[in-house]
């Protein structure tokens, strides 16, 4: 049995950045596991007080399950980082806990954020799974692909570090509405249009990526790195 491993850095994120192909997978046979570290909401406050948030933590969880459900996953767990504030944890702790998920489930293929986000957890998380998945003898990670999430990636200036560039596509014009679907969960993160954190930008996006290689909706990758 094939496994997929999606780290994202909030709950949403994991739609917005791959829902799409992770229901594809799912639905092609592969065991889907999706890992969120941070915990999303206490960023709002100027403290991190995670006491005063605990009924939109425990919402935000419930989203990530209900949604992991919709699209298929196997599992969905969520770690406790503090959001907006992985600057201020020890990578090493970040990378330990991605380590423990690939150890557990044996990903041939991890997905997780591009480093040319504005969200500074997503650069975090990025590093930190560089990291988790170094090409070591025995390694059961082959297969390493970075994604867009909007509402970030976009928002990084080109020329601030350079503009995010996929080189892979994976076609989801059979799964589009299973994305929309998951995402629509997420009702406290969604934003109307014409922000982008919004089904309607969503939807625009993978139509987007998909006409530039001749599909009627796609999520584009860069690739990190491919063993054959």
């Amino acid at each position: 049995m094939n496994s997929a491993l999606i780290v994202a850095a909030h709950p949403d994120d994991e739609v917005l950045g791959c829902g799409g192909t992770a229901a594809r997978l799912s639905a092609e046979g592969w065991d889907v596991h999706i890992l969120v570290m941070a915990e999303g909401a206490t960023s709002r406050d100027p403290e991190r007080r995670r006491e005063a948030r605990l009924a939109e933590l425990s919402e935000l969880e419930r989203c990530a399950h209900e949604a992991g459900s919709i699209m298929g996953a196997a599992s969905v767990a969520l770690a406790d980082f503090p959001d907006n504030r992985m600057d201020s944890v020890d990578l090493l702790d970040v990378v330990k806990r991605i380590e423990e998920s690939i150890r557990l489930h044996q990903p041939k293929r991890v997905f997780t954020h591009s480093s040319k986000d504005v969200n500074i957890d997503h650069r975090v998380i990025h590093d930190a799974v560089i990291a988790a998945t170094r090409p070591k003898p025995g390694a059961s990670v082959h297969e390493l692909f970075f994604f867009e999430v909007l509402s970030s990636t976009e928002w990084r200036p080109p020329s601030s570090i350079g503009p995010f560039a996929p080189t892979c596509f994976v076609d989801i014009s059979d799964h589009i509405g299973t994305k929309t679907q998951a995402l629509e969960v997420y009702t406290p993160e969604l934003v109307p249009f014409p922000h982008p954190r919004s089904v309607e930008a969503v939807e625009a996006l993978a139509r987007y990526r998909g006409a530039t290689v001749g599909v009627a909706a796609a999520e584009a990758f860069e690739v990190g790195r491919i063993i054959i």
